[in-house]
């Protein structure tokens, strides 16, 4: 997870309807992700061929406020990058999610993460080495701030917003050294985004991971 600090302008039009940018000690965080997806079911049923695959993404932070003080702490996507074309169709369908099917790869050995795609003919990717043992990060840390995030949010194409929850434990992380993206951001994100990723990251982390339950969407 590389994070980087973006003009909230570039945001604002992209926040769903129905929730706020959750800021950072008052700044707007992006973050590249990548990961894998491991024993994948949907609806209790695994789909062979579609089980373990990676995924790459750009997110960023909202939060919405209910009635009686709760406050659930989201995420919103720019794009998800997935190897399976049913995949995407499936997350562009039920959750109009912002999918996109490329030829990726990935390497996970014992302290060294990449995950990459292909686009335009060109190989492109993420990559961090991790240092020392992972822990679960202090409650105020930016490292809570971008992985306790318990709750989804995506504009629907009708302008309404659907909500569904994320279920899953926390996650350890450990420090990194080394971390590297190359990437077509304009390409990829949109031009906004090119004078914030295309620098260094204002941060960065390898995480555990868990088990995960996604619920299904619901209107908000």
């Amino acid at each position: 997870m590389l994070d980087y600090e973006v003009d909230p302008a570039v945001l604002r039009d992209r926040v769903p309807a129905g929730v706020a940018l959750d800021l950072f000690e008052g700044r707007a965080l992006v973050t590249v992700v990548g990961f894998l997806f491991l024993r994948t079911r949907v609806l209790g049923l695994a789909i062979p061929g579609h089980r373990d695959f990676a995924e790459v993404n750009l997110r960023f932070y909202v939060r919405r406020e209910l009635p009686g003080g709760e406050v659930r702490h989201g995420v919103t996507f720019v794009r998800e990058l997935v190897p399976r074309v049913a995949i995407a169709l499936v997350a562009r369908a039920v959750f109009n999610e912002p999918y996109r099917a490329v030829p990726m790869r990935h390497s996970v050995a014992s302290d060294r993460r990449s995950y990459e795609w292909r686009t335009g003919g060109v190989w492109q990717g993420v990559s961090a080495t991790t240092v020392g043992a992972p822990e679960v990060p202090p409650a105020a840390s930016r490292e809570a701030f971008v992985t306790q995030r318990h709750w989804g949010y995506t504009r629907q194409r009708d302008g309404r917003t659907i909500e569904y929850e994320v279920r899953h434990d926390l996650w350890r992380v450990w420090r990194v050294e080394s971390p590297g993206l190359a990437a077509d951001v304009a390409t990829l994100w949109g031009d906004a985004f090119v004078p914030a990723v295309s620098g260094p990251p204002l941060g960065a982390l390898v995480a555990d991971g868990s088990a995960v339950t996604v619920s299904a969407p619901r209107w908000i």
